[in-house]
């Protein structure tokens, strides 16, 4: 009897994918491209890009157990400024150094890296709800707004093919920077007086930042959604 002809196996199919423009108009944005660029090309060959969004993501969720452990050891909020810098140099490197070095892999680095973003995010506001700095609903809000903001910019790279990761001259460098200079305020002024109000710092800041998210999204849901409908106005 004669062998069988192998068949040959199948051609991995890989998905059509064109990546959105990027859109980072923030403060710092000229200096911090400066920057990673910089240390992409100082960067050892053995560390790639999955080493940097590992690095970004676990700094991430530590800085968030610093402020449960400040509940007892106000100094924790000085190492916790310490895991946002490894989470500012992990998260924005990682992407800057595949750039750099010509390995990019499109989709498979903007689902990982805003996964772990979320995960991160979860951590992190998780942490300032137990940290006793901060009312526990103005954290769990604060993470709300987040994510509608978020999902709100992932819709619009689907749709729009633009990836807008800065608002109103604000982008993740710049909250970083914002939540490090509170970390070393809370340390001796944890409670403030603001035009008659007595409250804790954080809550402040917080009712500040959600409103502030909550303001970014509803004019990019009006801006995206208006010219959306423009352009496939039916006749």
């Amino acid at each position: 009897m004669g062998s069988a002809t192998a068949k040959p196996a199948p051609a991995k199919k890989i998905l059509e994918f064109s990546p959105a423009t990027r859109l980072q108009e923030s403060i710092l944005s000229g200096v911090e491209k400066r920057c990673l660029i910089w240390l992409a090309n100082h960067t050892p060959a053995w560390i790639n890009s999955d080493h940097l969004t590992l690095l970004g993501f676990l700094s991430q969720c530590a800085a968030g157990v610093c402020y449960v452990l400040a509940k007892g050891n106000p100094k924790f909020l000085l190492v916790g400024i310490g895991f946002l810098a490894l989470n500012w140099l992990g998260d924005s490197l990682d992407g800057t150094l595949a750039r750099v070095r010509n390995r990019q892999r499109p989709r498979y680095g903007f689902y990982v890296d805003h996964v772990t973003d979320t995960i991160g995010s979860f951590f992190l506001m998780g942490g300032l709800a137990l940290s006793g700095y901060i009312h526990p609903a103005i954290a769990v809000g604060m993470l709300i707004a987040f994510l509608m903001l978020s999902v709100e910019t992932y819709l619009a790279t689907y749709t729009l093919g633009k990836f807008q990761l800065s608002h109103f001259l604000f982008g993740p460098t710049e909250i970083r920077i914002i939540l490090a200079i509170g970390n070393i305020a809370l340390i001796n002024h944890s409670v403030v007086k603001v035009f008659g109000w007595h409250g804790r710092l954080f809550d402040l800041g917080g009712v500040i930042a959600i409103c502030g998210m909550a303001l970014m999204f509803i004019i990019s849901t009006l801006r995206n959604t208006w010219k959306l409908y423009h352009e496939e106005k039916l006749d």
